[in-house]
């Protein structure tokens, strides 16, 4: 099996449909969430609006990086969730959130072995292998987050 096949795998684990890892994922945890859930803040954490934006930023500046062949994103914008003051725009995040996460995923699965090993768009970043996988790593980590906010606010 090739390593793109194994990492596509991987992120729709985290996003769209695993249980192996963390015994849940995205889309699981963002169904079925009221859009007061979503932005209730719990002691000084991020809410689960945030971060979820904040993942889905990441996803869309390197699906526009993968088009454009340049990177365009910054850590410094990665938390600029516009409100959200009502259920039509928590669903419009979460759905624009998973349709990036599924096509971030297509995009992954096509990649051959020697596009995995070329620099991410600059030598400073690594290679695409590293930050696909730091992709991978990233997002759990705010999965474990979102995880336990929900639980707080339900």
């Amino acid at each position: 099996m090739s390593r793109s096949i194994i990492l596509a795998g991987r992120l729709r684990e985290v996003f769209l449909n695993g249980f192996w890892i963390a015994n849940t994922n995205y889309q699981e945890l963002l169904k079925d969430l009221t859009w007061q859930q979503a932005v209730q803040k719990v002691g000084s954490l991020n809410t689960i609006a945030a971060l979820t934006f904040h993942i889905n930023y990441y996803l869309k500046g390197f699906l526009d990086a993968f088009e454009s062949g340049q990177l365009q994103i910054h850590d410094k914008y990665s938390f600029d969730l516009p409100p959200i003051n009502s259920q039509i725009e928590w669903n419009k995040l979460v759905s624009d959130f998973l349709d990036n996460s599924e096509a971030f995923v297509q995009k992954v699965e096509k990649m051959n072995d020697e596009e995995l090993e070329k620099p991410f768009f600059e030598e400073k970043y690594g290679t695409f292998l590293r930050n696909i996988e730091g992709v991978i790593e990233h997002s759990y980590y705010h999965l474990g987050q979102i995880s336990l906010i929900r639980k707080i606010v339900s």
